[in-house]
């Protein structure tokens, strides 16, 4: 095919339509340089997966090496990252779980990472087909530096010869087309090549005399490639991964910007067109991230919800095995919980978790300790019970009922004091035990059931002792022939053997009651008898001398009545047994003898303040 020969058009219109192409190719520039992101790699944005678990992780890279995918440096860098994060928390739940079942932290020994080896080898397989990728691209780019700078050349051949550019313009246009198919080149070398290729082409179109229709041609074909760029992108607005989309729209801006100018009453639609679907794109890709920053926001605020869960258990608390198992699965199902939450903003993920891991294992190590401690402590109680057996069975032979059957009560209440003991011996230690004290109780049992007609017998003869104490009436007057019945009484009553242990308590108190209606009816005809023995004393001695000492004596009583009668309320509030009441009875006696000796010592110092009324009297009647 023949060359096409073209008219030249005007001086003035070449060179302003070259400069409003120019002028449109920068501007397209600079709005791609507005919307692009920072890039994880040189023309790449890093899209980084995350994995439900290290089971799902392993899948996927056995997939990848299966495929020819080349991954970036950050996809790379997120499988290393998540692998570890897999089997660390894998290796956190079986220390967990040993420590859990009882074992000792200091002793445990990490069983090695099954997956380890192969997810390196995989890794090591996709890092080498990445470098030999980037390598090849390395070399590619050189190759593409050596053509661009060639076209260079050839272009300013071309330009070498101004007056003969019109004829050139198809072997120009070729050198552009050939400049567009060439791939990328060095960073280092890729703007000031762009600039000095610029500066040819402006250079080109100002020396060139294009006709005006085979401009509108060149128009027209331009406008078909960047409408073709526009529904490109349009369609891409409604791609559902937005981060695709993103990285495609990238490579339109750059074709858009390759592309020639259109005419200039077109050219401000064309761009509004483009500009409007890359607007769209970019905010579906700026809300995505928004959106991931947001959820991340939220996992933050729940794990830290967690977080702030587990640190608020007071373990001082804990006492028992179902204390510390009740929280231990409580905190089992937050870590569970949350490994279902995502990840957390990354400058506090990492904090977020060491705080949660440091909240659990403070948990697990004061657990273990405490578990250690129990069964450091079941030990000893096992010992002590042991003890206790071998003493049973030493006295369940024993014949002596009173002594031994106290002992084997002391024996009971310390098997009650004594806390448990490791389960699998529990039942077999009580056995042991109970055996022994039945052995004994038994063979009371049998001896004391010839004794129940005798004790029945001995209560009848009590009762009948009670019934003469009733039959004597309230004396007025003191006789020593009283004293001796009541003497004689008490005698009978000591000999008499047991009575039947329900009764013990009644007839003994209706038995004193009696006795203490008697001697107390003895005691205030004994008092009146010493009072009118004093009053004659006082006639002869003197009522002051012997008033201080009453005085004193008073005192004496007083304090040594407030201290039976605290030590009184103290028993009554504390002690419950038979024992206890009996001591209370005792002391009540106690009170009140002493309470009558204060009343004759009250009435003998009555006496003495009548003598020495009396004696003032006589005084002033002599003067």
């Amino acid at each position: 095919m023949s060359e096409i020969q073209t008219p030249t058009a005007p001086a003035e219109e070449v060179a302003e339509s070259a400069s409003q192409e120019q002028t449109q190719e920068a501007v397209v520039t600079n709005e791609a340089q507005v919307e692009e992101p920072v890039e994880a790699e040189t023309g790449t944005t890093a899209k980084v997966r995350q994995y439900s678990s290290k089971a799902d992780l392993l899948s996927h890279i056995q997939e990848l090496v299966a495929g020819e995918e080349v991954l970036s440096r950050p996809e790379l860098d997120s499988l290393k990252s998540s692998y570890y994060h897999f089997a660390k928390i894998e290796a956190e739940e079986a220390f967990n779980a040993y420590v859990n079942e009882g074992g000792e932290a200091e002793s445990y020994q990490p069983a090695p990472d099954a997956d380890e080896e192969a997810f390196k080898e995989h890794l090591n397989v996709l890092r080498e087909r990445r470098a030999a990728e980037q390598k090849a691209k390395e070399e590619e780019r050189e190759r593409n530096l050596v053509k661009k700078l060639q076209i260079i050349e050839r272009i300013k051949v071309i330009l070498e010869k101004p007056d003969e550019v019109n004829k050139s313009y198809k072997d120009f246009k070729t050198l552009q087309q050939e400049w567009n198919e060439t791939g990328e080149v060095p960073a280092t070398q890729s703007t000031d090549l762009w600039r000095n290729y610029q500066q040819l082409v402006e250079q080109f179109y100002d020396t060139l005399k294009l006709n005006n229709e085979f401009r509108a041609y060149d128009f027209k074909k331009n406008l078909e490639a960047k409408t073709a760029i526009c529904e490109s992108a349009e369609k891409l607005t409604e791609d559902p991964d937005p981060i695709s989309a993103f990285r495609k729209l990238q490579i339109l801006h750059q074709q858009f910007r390759e592309v020639g100018p259109v005419a200039r009453e077109l050219r401000e639609s064309v761009w509004d067109r483009f500009k409007a679907a890359s607007t769209v794109i970019n905010k579906r890709h700026q809300d995505f991230f928004e959106g991931r920053k947001a959820q991340e926001q939220e996992n933050l605020l729940q794990k830290t919800a967690i977080c702030e869960i587990v640190e608020s258990f007071n373990l001082d608390e804990l006492k028992s095995f179902a204390d510390w198992n009740k929280i231990a699965e409580q905190i089992t199902q937050l870590q569970a919980k949350w490994k279902t939450i995502g990840f957390a903003p990354q400058k506090h993920n990492v904090k977020i978790y060491e705080r949660f891991r440091a909240a659990c294992d403070n948990f697990f190590t004061k657990k273990s300790q405490h578990f250690k401690e129990v069964r450091s402590n079941l030990t000893d109680n096992l010992k002590l019970k042991i003890e206790l057996c071998e003493q049973a069975e030493a006295l369940k032979e024993s014949t002596e009922w009173k002594s031994a059957t106290e002992k084997f009560i002391q024996l009971q209440k310390r098997w009650r004091e004594i806390g448990t003991v490791p389960k699998k011996y529990s039942d077999e230690i009580w056995q042991r035990f109970n055996t022994a004290c039945e052995y004994f109780f038994d063979a009371k049992k049998k001896e004391n059931s010839s004794q129940v007609s005798e004790q029945k017998e001995n209560l009848e003869k009590k009762r009948s002792l009670v019934e003469r104490l009733k039959a004597i009436a309230t004396p007025e007057e003191a006789t020593d022939e009283l004293r001796d019945v009541l003497r004689t009484i008490q005698d009978e009553w000591n000999q008499i053997g047991h009575v039947p242990f329900k009764d013990k308590d009644k007839v003994f108190k209706a038995f004193r009651t009696e006795l203490d209606r008697l001697y107390s009816a003895i005691g205030a005809t004994a008092t009146r008898r010493r009072v009118e023995r004093f009053k004659s004393e006082l006639k002869t001695v003197g009522a002051d001398r012997l008033k201080d000492r009453l005085l004193r004596q008073y005192e004496t009583l007083k304090g040594e009545i407030k201290t039976y009668e605290n030590n009184l309320g103290f028993l009554n509030l504390t002690s419950k047994s038979k024992e206890g009441n009996s001591l209370v009875d005792e002391l009540n006696r106690k009170v009140d003898k002493l309470r009558a000796d204060l009343d004759e010592i009250k009435m003998k110092i009555k006496a003495c303040d009548e003598q020495e009324d009396e004696d003032t009297s006589d005084e002033s009647d002599k003067a």
